[in-house]
């Protein structure tokens, strides 16, 4: 099973990034994803499976084990791949939390082997896939307001034409 480790948002802002999303579905084309999708990747494991499953599951519980919820404070919009094909995002604040949990949960899944995506950790949340920015000014934006993440989850990614469907299979609460 396609398998990621992920911060979830507060309803409140997600709300608030849902508005903004609308915002600049208005003036950016692209596949602008669904307000349940909307998480804070810690570390993406690709395809595991049952057992491989639980030692994340137990790497999950030993890196969030007397860790502070972490805060969620956007700092603007970015964007990866090319202004024609790229994937849009919101970026948010490294902050001490965010960063030592992002840092604790790769450590503990490299302690029990289980591959994980390498690349640096770089705090965002996906707004839309294929997006073509346009040239010259976006609209003024509001952002969400700074957050708590009220939990942290091992989710499957369920690929299919419209895109991912996430299934949680392990939850910790802050």
């Amino acid at each position: 099973m396609r398998t990621f480790i992920a911060l979830d948002v507060p309803s409140a802002f997600e709300d608030e990034l849902a508005g903004v999303s609308r915002q600049l579905a208005s003036v950016v084309e692209g596949r602008f994803l669904n307000r349940s999708t909307y998480h804070v990747t810690l570390a993406f494991l690709g395809d595991v499976d049952e057992a491989e499953a639980r030692l994340a599951m137990d790497a999950l519980d030993a890196a969030c084990d007397g860790m502070e919820a972490p805060a969620l404070s956007p700092t603007g919009l970015g964007t990866f791949g090319r202004p024609h094909d790229a994937t849009l995002w919101l970026g948010l604040a490294t902050q001490p939390a965010l960063m030592d949990l992002a840092e604790r949960v790769r450590t503990e899944l490299r302690e029990r082997d289980i591959a994980f995506d390498a690349k640096a950790f770089r705090p965002h949340i996906t707004l839309a896939r294929r997006a073509r920015i346009p040239r010259g000014q976006l609209p003024e934006l509001l952002f969400p307001a700074p957050a708590v993440a009220p939990s942290v989850t091992l989710y499957k990614s369920i690929l299919d034409q419209t895109g991912a469907t996430y299934k949680p299979l392990y939850r910790i609460e802050f």
